[in-house]
């Protein structure tokens, strides 16, 4: 795929997160997240390319943009045909909240490549590159933890386990509370959370627990390119997201490794940070109409990872929603 396409996948997640980032702490999660998928779709309009959302903001009678089937980019006769994955906000309580670590993603990859996740709950271990290759989603939780402290030659009690602050990890949490492991919660939205095991400055080694399917996919598009791991398998919490499974043909009690989450190796990613986080910084707006946002962007068949800074004058953002 055209190696351009990373840097307009930036203009996307920067689009996004400069709509959302306007409502900051504001209480309205809704009014963030419809910003960002107006921006991010009418960036869209402008790319090169012949999308298929296949992980979005749900089906057509629930969205009214980015909806999972929708066509996006120019579609022309020539253009790449390609899978897309966004999440125009991810961690919509943090940005209603005003709390850390809401990013905007995109994914792509040629069509048929990423996984049509169901809007389910997904059990997810995802790691960085030096533990790669220790996991077993099927294995006890005691048995990962000690390999992956083994493969980062870390002892047991300097490992750092992160994951969604919910009852339902309760049991994991005193699993690692025995173990002697560090453990670090957040609040909303594990995209970043996972992203941040492949980068040492973070301090996270692994990431534990049930999050989105969606998300699922999204992060492991991420892992790929940063040659991470990721593992994941569905666990619907009731007989309608049992249902769904079905009707999209996406098998419960399968273990899905890397290559069924994403397939090949031209994936991209791209991701911008509307709130500080341990990976990203947030917007920050400068008055006179400008603000600044930071991103990341990777490539896989590369390896390469762009971190951007930029300045935008948004008075000159016609595509901007206002």
């Amino acid at each position: 795929m055209d190696r351009n396409l990373a840097i307009n996948l930036v203009r996307v997640t920067e689009a996004a997160a400069l709509g959302a980032a306007k409502y900051m702490g504001r209480g309205d999660k809704n009014l963030a997240d419809k910003a960002a998928v107006d921006n991010m779709r009418n960036m869209f309009d402008t790319m090169e390319i012949d999308g298929i959302v296949v992980i979005g903001e749900g089906e057509l009678d629930e969205a009214p943009m980015l909806y999972i089937g929708e066509r996006i980019g120019e579609c022309g006769e020539n253009s790449l045909k390609v899978d897309i994955a966004v999440d125009p906000v991810d961690g919509t309580t943090s940005v209603a909240k005003g709390l850390p670590n809401a990013i905007a993603v995109v994914a792509m990859a040629p069509r048929g490549c990423l996984l049509e996740a169901p809007d389910t709950y997904m059990n997810k271990i995802a790691v960085g590159p030096k533990a790669k290759g220790v996991i077993n989603l099927n294995a006890p939780i005691k048995e990962n933890l000690i390999n992956i402290a083994k493969a980062l030659n870390k002892e047991i009690t300097d490992l750092t386990v992160t994951m969604l602050d919910r009852d339902r990890h309760k049991d994991i949490i005193r699993e690692c509370r025995e173990l002697g492991t560090r453990i670090k919660l957040f609040k909303d939205g594990d995209v970043a959370a996972a992203i941040a095991t492949c980068f040492e400055h973070t301090g996270v080694d692994v990431l534990l627990g049930k999050g989105g399917a969606p998300e699922g996919v999204i992060a492991a598009a991420a892992l790929k390119c940063l040659g991470g791991e990721m593992q994941g398998m569905l666990t619907p919490m009731s007989e309608e997201e049992t249902e769904r499974c079905k009707k999209m043909g996406v098998p419960i009690d399968k273990l899905f490794l890397m290559d069924d989450l994403v397939k090949g190796n031209e994936v991209y990613f791209a991701a911008t940070g509307i709130s500080d986080g341990d990976l990203l910084k947030g917007v920050t707006y400068l008055g006179h109409n400008i603000a600044k946002t930071h991103s990341v962007v990777m490539r896989s068949e590369t390896g390469t990872i762009r971190f951007i800074d930029a300045i935008h004058k948004l008075d000159k953002k016609p595509r901007y929603a206002k």
